[in-house]
């Protein structure tokens, strides 16, 4: 779990985030959502500690990040894994090289039980047969996928996942979704997601952070959000045709 309380950031004299509080839960997709500039970019970066706040707490089960002096910070790095909105492979190694990449760099384990890890982790997101391509072989979900089991390699207790369907086809993104809701719950991740995507928000939202011009200007679920009494929020929500004939069906009095 992830408790943010009272969070400020200002960057010079213009203030960003406001007065934020929320709580990401244990074992559930918790999305932030918004417009760009709202602030959602840097509330993400300043969860995992990119961005300094102003003043706030950030609290990993308990554990107070703002705190921290950097060799706490790279530990608790250690138990996050990222996803991040281009996958962010390298292009020179292959794909079981990318997935290894993070148990090199942060483990002591043989080579024979990285390879191993690795592996377990592209069975897991159905890539067994894709060891030996490059990221320039592979489709744009693939590219995802490779980049979900390198984030879950470390065995990772926080999941942050940055536009994870930025650039995919409808089908495809819907596939990236139900996996990453999956793994959350099968390791029971505290995961956060920062998306703009409405299918995601209605399928995988099971708590959901809106934030309009750097405030908390609502929270709920993916099934609390049609029927959400927040004018700044349907004005995000419904700017889709297809999400306002949605609403209208649920509710033809309105």
């Amino acid at each position: 779990m992830i408790e943010v309380k009272h969070l400020y950031k200002s960057f010079e004299t213009k203030e960003v985030l406001t007065d934020i509080s929320a709580v990401f839960d244990k074992g559930k997709t918790n999305l932030i959502i918004g417009r760009s500039g709202s602030g959602k970019t840097v509330l993400m970066k300043t969860l995992i500690g990119l961005v300094t706040p102003t003043s706030g707490e950030i609290l990993y089960d308990g554990r107070n990040l703002t705190t921290m002096r950097k060799p706490e910070l790279n530990n608790l790095r250690r138990e996050m894994g990222m996803l991040f909105q281009g996958s962010a492979l390298f292009d020179s190694m292959t794909v079981l090289e990318n997935v290894m990449f993070p148990l090199t760099m942060f483990t002591n384990n043989s080579k024979k039980n990285r390879e191993e890890r690795a592996k377990f982790c592209l069975k897991r997101v159905n890539l067994q047969e894709a060891d030996d391509l490059y990221p320039g072989e592979i489709s744009g979900g693939m590219m995802k996928r490779v980049a979900i089991a390198r984030a879950i390699a470390l065995n990772p207790a926080y999941l942050f996942c940055d536009e994870p369907n930025s650039g995919l086809d409808p089908k495809t993104a819907l596939l990236i979704d139900e996996l990453i809701h999956d793994i959350t719950k099968e390791y029971n991740i505290t995961t956060v997601i920062n998306t703009h995507d409405m299918n995601s928000v209605v399928n995988i939202g099971e708590k959901i952070v809106f934030i309009n011009e750097g405030r908390k200007a609502w929270e709920g679920t993916g099934h609390e959000i049609m029927d959400a009494n927040n004018r700044e929020l349907d004005d995000f929500v419904f700017a889709s045709d297809l999400f306002r004939k949605m609403k209208k069906k649920e509710n033809p009095q309105g």
